[in-house]
């Protein structure tokens, strides 16, 4: 008999985890479009009265100070309605369809998508590309987009704290195609090889990294992850920023950008600077269209 090995975890992870448990099968058990307004409600009940709501308040003010108090409320309330969408999509990951243009789909046409071109470039050099995004609308549909772009994509991002956590949302990852690996070593080593053989790769670039560089968003000094960077000039491959914004409900935009070229200087740190402070004002500009899109409950910026 085959012995079954578990995550070793403490015990508040797995109550955690089988929390989590219970309530995807309760998404589950629901139709996509009910199991997300039902998490976005219950979010935004909750999120509210959450220690990371204050985090969360103190980004934006900080962030964005020109918008009013009853402004900031309003984002802030969007932006719980998102995340605990996003938490009850997790449970319908499979069902979710993307519309392509020019290609039929059977199915609903969840996702539309805007800049399909600046893909089929990049597929047609045979050349490999570095693909970021951010926490922002439903992010985890950016996977869903390459399997269905015929790319494949090798899609790094941050494990969850919690192993039991991370277990399960690998699970729900599966349909979305492509290779998932946390970030680390091994990350970097995968990266590597795939880029080498002229593949692309994708990475959430918009939370904190202890042991980053200091690159200006939002005006602020943020400790920013170079990977990006240092791949995109070790392997001379451009950048290509894509973001998945909520038009309603579950209806979703995933629009691509054209790539942006990192520039050699000869100067590799300052190069490496340049191109994430352009990243980071590509992001920047995202949130301050949708503000109520973005992950504001994140320690993005040192606290003052």
């Amino acid at each position: 008999m085959r012995k079954i090995l578990f995550p070793r975890a403490e015990p508040h992870e797995y109550v955690a985890a089988w929390g989590a448990r219970l309530a995807l099968a309760l998404f589950g058990a629901l139709p996509l479009d009910r199991a997300s307004a039902l998490g976005g409600w219950i979010a935004r009940k909750i999120g509210p009265h959450l220690g990371t709501h204050k985090i969360a308040a103190r980004n934006l003010a900080h962030a964005m100070p020109e918008l009013t108090s009853d402004q900031q409320q309003v984002v802030l309330n969007g932006m719980w309605d998102n995340l605990g969408r996003v938490v009850a999509e997790y449970a319908h990951l499979g069902e979710l369809d993307i519309a392509i243009p020019g290609q039929p789909s059977e199915k609903t046409g969840h996702v539309e998508v805007v800049g399909i071109e600046h893909v089929q470039a990049i597929r047609d050099s045979g050349k490999p590309a570095m693909f970021f995004s951010a926490h922002y609308g439903n992010w985890e549909l950016n996977g869903l987009a390459a399997q269905h772009l015929g790319m494949h994509m090798l899609l790094v991002y941050r494990a969850a704290n919690n192993p039991l956590t991370e277990e399960i949302l690998q699970g729900l990852r599966t349909s979305l195609g492509g290779r998932h690996v946390p970030k680390g070593i091994k990350a970097a080593r995968e990266i590597l090889a795939m880029l080498k053989s002229n593949e692309h790769v994708a990475m959430l670039v918009d939370q904190k990294l202890s042991n980053g560089i200091a690159v200006p968003f939002f005006g602020r000094d943020a400790m920013t992850t170079p990977a990006l960077a240092e791949f995109a000039l070790r392997m001379n491959c451009p950048m290509v920023p894509a973001y998945v914004e909520r038009l309603s409900g579950t209806h979703f935009r995933l629009t691509i950008e054209p790539p942006m070229q990192v520039e050699k200087t000869g100067d590799h740190s300052r190069d490496v600077y340049n191109a994430m402070l352009q990243v980071n004002r590509k992001i920047e500009g995202w949130i301050r269209a949708r503000p109520d899109h973005w992950f504001w409950v994140h320690r993005r910026w040192p606290k003052e």
